[in-house]
């Protein structure tokens, strides 16, 4: 705590230390961005006193400052792009100055305005051009352009970002073709913790998109924000009543039918904004969704075994969002942000696993019938304060994240059957049975399983930042301190209990229920949910436990982990004619611990015993870093801009992988009078190092004047300590085991690649919008004490996203394509596993029947693309999976 104490210290009298701005200082400048009759703002606006040499930017109310100015006169250049720059001469005067209200011209803004399609392009290409780091946005009314169910959907069509399906629908965003754990998200500037147990990646799909003013998305990270970025920041900031400038109201609704299992499905969503008055504001908006739909699947091991799937699926969504604003005055602002989001998965699953071991085939039908609900819950308030040269910031922060899957239920049934065959060398197997395989009466009842599984994750954050403005000889600039700390649990709790005898020879007969409408070719007859459920809940007192498989799954699973993370940091900004540099060094601290166990199963023929043993494990370990970074932006002219950036950032391992759990299975028998004993084992691996990442950034931007820009980057990063799963039996730790299977931190990795992005509007209404990530990766890491070289997991080497939109003052009209190369999953034995590319192309249309109705019409998937994995060559099956189209039918009123 001293080392911390003394890291603030030293921060804070650097900040002290520094020289006044000039004694003759004697005003604050404060102002707001209109249009004419004062119903919009504009954010991102670049604000230029032009003998001063001095420029800020409007924030999301369209407000600005410059603090405490010499007395005079001076011109003030407002510019934004798609309008005529503004020029307008002002008087600095001693004492308080009248706030500014700034117009742009009315005919410029006819043109930007006619609806929401050039609107929102305007005012993300804006908030871009002035920001400090590289960054990428999407606003509200971008937001609403696009047929996207959530956040992810939405980040997906920004440069060099890419999203990770579940059932066809957006979960995870990655940056720049990085794993997705590799991001940090932040909602309303608090770190979100995961729902999900063993990861640290969100799933954005539980966030709707309704509930959202702005998307940003930061890939070079100045000192001011958390390290733990290597793949970049996810910014998600709901609506704020001054955003809006006033008082509104938009109510949606919607019904959206899924082709693959025809299922109608409501969505409507609200929000409202109202000003009590000039100070005083509040926003809040609600969601609610209940999609109906499914997939059909098949899959395989890529040597001896495939599995049908069939899923029927019900996702509930609801999303709210109450945000309260008091502004006394342009110096003083106080805030409350909350935010609450809850998904529920409700899945039936059916299943045909195929096991082809000659006269030993057998068939094992399955099902899985389980509902799980995800929350999120995020609250902050703080304040922010212009004091003279002074800003202070604080922040205080809690936010809760859990995932419930209570009562899960899981059978399963076995046949023998040496007819089966199947040729797995291609996209689709086609399984070749004989009628036996369809007749649930030779299926017996072999296992079923019930889990009760919760996990939670909790953060508690409060940050305080300090900055000050100071000159560096005859440049104005500022310099800026804080600190900040986490304090996080994650606990994951499993209650496992398996069922495995005496069933009163039940057959799947007993269960059974309709044929399924399987797409994929032969499925055979299915079992009833219903059915399933009430022999389970009526009978389960009778049934026989396997308890010591219970307890081994169950204690195996769970685990408790605390990090404590402290920050500090100092930086610096600063205009040097047309360069402006942001340079800082941050620290950071972790403290993390885990506690779980280590369960071994034995099972000893010889000497005739059975148990499970546990044992407590409980493993303590800290690190720090000191993470330098910079970022540079030189203006060559309004349109025409340059940024570098360097920076260190680390990512810490996912929970799971450095959970203190270890599950060993130890056998021992007589083997022609010699007793062998096998030994196999699932560990986690507290030792873990955190990624360390090295990351260079050029990009080079034009803004040719209207609503558009042509932008291209060139990136580069260094990672360390990646992390990969591999056998480490017969290590010095693991003598004597067979299998021993542990996430270790590998050799190195590289990524570099180019982004490339183009984004015009025309005034005939026409709106074309392209970005590509090109991108190359090598790791290198040792399995099974041999060298194995191959690109980073999750990595995709090219990404695309193609919009072309057209608008009238009647219609809107969009197509939209997303493409994402295919990338390396994981080493399955001696197979590479890989996710093949994806191409989703999706349409939506509007008609505006007066200014406050809008009609729409969307179809997403329109070419029904699949999902599709492979082993080593395209033409052998790991997972082919379909999802049909969806076509959605609503309206949208705003007031």
């Amino acid at each position: 705590m001293k080392a911390k104490l003394s890291i603030l210290a030293l921060a804070c009298a650097a900040a002290l230390s520094t020289n006044a701005f000039a004694e003759q200082v004697s005003s604050t400048i404060v102002g707001k961005v209109t249009d004419s009759a004062k119903n919009r703002v504009f954010a991102g606006a670049s604000i230029e006193i032009v003998e001063l040499k001095l420029k800020t930017q409007t924030n999301l109310s369209g407000s600005f400052n410059f603090k405490q100015l010499p007395v005079g006169q001076y011109t003030l250049k407002v510019s934004y792009v798609g309008a005529e720059p503004l020029v307008k001469t002002i008087n600095v005067q001693a004492g308080d100055n009248t706030p500014l209200s700034l117009v742009l011209s009315d005919n410029s803004m006819e043109e930007i305005y006619v609806r929401a399609q050039r609107s929102g392009q305007a005012s993300a290409i804006n908030q871009k051009r002035v920001a400090d780091s590289i960054r990428s946005i999407v606003s509200a009314d971008a937001i609403g352009q696009f047929p996207d169910q959530n956040a992810a959907e939405s980040l997906q069509r920004l440069p060099g970002l890419s999203i990770e399906r579940d059932q066809g629908e957006g979960r995870f965003v990655g940056i720049r073709g990085i794993d997705p754990n590799l991001n940090n998200v932040t909602i309303n500037g608090l770190n979100v913790p995961s729902p999900e147990g063993g990861v640290r990646s969100v799933a954005l799909d539980v966030i709707p998109s309704e509930l959202i003013q702005t998307l940003a998305v930061s890939k070079s990270v100045s000192a001011d924000m958390d390290g733990d970025a290597i793949g970049g920041t996810v910014e998600v900031k709901s609506v704020s009543a001054f955003d809006r400038n006033g008082d509104t109201a938009t109510v949606s609704a919607q019904l959206s039918q899924n082709s693959l299992r025809d299922e109608n499905s409501p969505k409507v969503s609200g929000s409202l904004t109202h000003l009590f008055n000039d100070t005083l504001g509040i926003a809040a908006a609600v969601s609610w969704q209940n999609r109906e739909f499914g997939s059909d699947n098949i899959e395989s091991n890529g040597e001896d075994e495939v599995e049908q799937r069939f899923y029927d699926i019900a996702r509930e969504r609801l999303g709210s969002a109450v945000n309260i604003d008091y502004r006394p005055d342009f110096n003083n602002t106080y805030f409350l942000r909350t935010m609450y989001s809850k998904f529920s998965d409700d899945e039936f699953r059916l299943a045909n696993t195929f096991v082809f071991d000659g006269e030993d085939s057998e068939v094992e039908a399955g099902s899985k019938d389980r509902k799980e609900t995800q929350t999120i819950f995020s609250v902050a308030a703080g304040g922010e304060h212009i004091i003279d040269l002074w800003s202070i910031d604080y922040q205080l922060g809690y936010a809760q994240s859990d995932e419930d899957e209570p009562s899960a239920l899981f059978y399963d049934f076995i046949t023998e059957n040496s007819s089966i065959s199947a040729d797995l060398n291609t996209k689709i197997p086609v399984i070749h049975q004989d009628e036996a395989v369809t007749d649930l009466s030779r299926y017996e009842l072999d296992e079923i399983a019930y889990e009760d599984n919760y996990a939670e994750d909790t953060e508690v954050s409060v940050k305080f930042d300090l900055s000050r403005q100071i000159s560096f000889g005859q440049y104005i600039g500022e310099i800026k301190t804080g600190v900040k700390y986490r304090q996080r649990e994650k606990s994951v709790d499993a209650n496992i209990a398996i069922f495995d005898g005496d069933f009163d020879n039940l057959t799947g007969s007993n269960f059974q229920g309709q044929t399924p409408d399987w797409g994929l070719g032969q499925f055979g007859p299915a079992f009833n949910r219903k059915t399933l459920r009430e022999y389970f809940d009526n009978n389960r007192s009778a049934l026989t436990l396997a308890g010591l498989d219970s307890e081994l799954e169950s204690n195996g699973a769970s685990y408790t982990s605390h990090e404590d993370i402290f920050a500090a940091y100092i930086m610096t900004r600063i205009n040097i004619d047309k360069l402006r540099i942001v340079a800082g060094l941050r620290y950071e601290s972790t403290d993390f611990e885990t506690q779980g166990m280590r369960v071994e199963l034995i099972e000893d023929d010889v000497s005739d015993i059975e148990k499970v043993v546990n044992t407590d494990w409980q493993v303590e370990k800290d690190y720090s870093h000191v993470l330098p970074s910079i970022n540079l932006r030189y203006e060559f002219s309004d349109k025409l801009i340059a940024r570098a950036a360097y920076s260190e950032t680390i990512s810490r391992p996912k929970f799971e992988d450095a959970a203190a759990f270890q599950v060993i299975e130890s056998k021992t028998e007589e083997d022609d009078g010699e007793i062998v004993t096998e030994r196999e084992a699932e560990v986690g691996n507290p030792n873990l190092a955190p990624y360390e990442s090295t990351n260079v950034d050029f990009t080079l931007e034009y803004y040719p004047g209207h609503i558009g820009i042509m932008s291209a980057g060139f990136f580069y990063k260094e990672i360390d300590n990646f992390v990969v799963f591999a056998d480490v039996a017969d290590t010095p730790t693991w003598q004597g085991f067979d299998e021993v299977v542990q996430p270790i931190n590998g050799e190195s990795a590289t990524l570099k690649g180019m982004e490339l992005s183009w984004v015009k509007a025309f005034d005939n209404g026409l709106l074309i919008a392209a970005n590509g990530t090109f991108s190359d990766s090598e790791a290198t890491t040792f399995l099974e004490g041999e060298r194995f070289e191959t690109s980073l997991p999750n990595q995709s080497d090219n990404i695309f996203n193609f919009t072309l939109g057209y608008e009238t003052d009647l219609l809107n009209l969009r197509l939209t394509m997303s493409h994402k190369s295919e990338n390396f999953e994981e080493i399955d034995g001696d197979m590479l596993r890989m996710e093949d590319d994806h191409q989703q192309i999706d349409f939506t249309s509007k008609y505006y029947v007066n200014e406050q109705i809008t009609l729409y019409f969307n179809v997403v998937n329109l070419t029904d693309e699949p999902f599709y994995n492979y082993f080593d060559k395209r033409n052998k099956n790991a997972q082919y999976e379909e999802y049909g189209r969806t076509f959605e039918l609503g309206f949208r009123w705003q007031m």
